[in-house]
């Protein structure tokens, strides 16, 4: 039988409303934040939201409350942060790659993100490294290594042409084949992290050559998460 309690009719859409309540705060005060206090609390408002619902689940208004605090402490330490370090990596890979087609750009979480055309990179159904792309390996190596805290991630992709069967391990050696001609530069492999999306993330439709050129392509990205930013070596 079930029996009606008005009294615990709320019990999830209270706290829900509240955590919601204190992320909306905490993400309107970002405009006058430094990079870094930004990334701190993004991670920590999403960390207070996810805590809340947990809590809620766990324990009604009083658990939404302890699950929102640790969230947020959860969030604070494990989001990513634009430190000055990291901005002075992107300046120097964008010297470091002026005039070769490479894009360096900051992520929107706080990620130095390089896209490497193909052009520079690899050769059509290859993954061997091209001797023009290795100048701008070396030159980011060099400031990984001057920078031990970050983390990187390494993406490749390929065009259309072809079936998954070739194209998926192909994107996969290109960004392994990437990360090992930077650990022979120094940095420590156990930092990186690999991955290969085939064809099924182009940048562009692969209906010209032009575009499939574009869609032929490496990403690297480089994260310094906030417990390392808090602890820099």
């Amino acid at each position: 039988m079930l029996i009606y309690n008005p009294r615990k009719k709320n019990t999830m859409k209270s706290p829900l409303i509240a955590s919601s309540l204190v992320l909306a705060l905490i993400m309107s005060g970002c405009a006058n934040m430094t990079e870094t206090q930004k990334g701190t609390a993004k991670g920590a408002g999403i960390g207070a939201g996810v805590g809340a619902v947990v809590g809620a689940l766990a324990g009604g208004s009083k658990g939404a409350a302890i699950g929102a605090a640790v969230g947020a402490g959860a969030g604070a330490i494990g989001g990513n942060v634009w430190s000055h370090r990291m901005e002075e990596q992107k300046q120097q890979m964008e010297q470091a790659t002026a005039g070769t087609g490479v894009q360096v750009s900051q992520t929107a979480d706080n990620r130095l993100k390089l896209d490497i055309p193909s052009d520079i990179s690899f050769d059509s159904g290859k993954s061997d490294i091209k001797p023009n792309f290795r100048p701008v390996l070396d030159s980011f190596a060099q400031s990984l290594v001057a920078n031990p805290a970050t983390k990187v991630t390494i993406v490749g992709h390929t065009d259309n042409t072809g079936t998954d069967a070739v194209n998926n391990p192909l994107s996969l050696n290109r960004a392994s084949h990437a990360r090992d001609y930077l650990v022979t530069r120094g940095v420590a492999a156990g930092r990186f992290t690999i991955e290969g999306r085939g064809s099924h993330e182009p940048l562009v439709e692969n209906n010209s050559d032009a575009n499939r050129a574009k869609n032929r392509r490496v990403e690297i990205f480089v994260a310094e998460p906030q417990a390392a930013a808090a602890n820099p070596q």
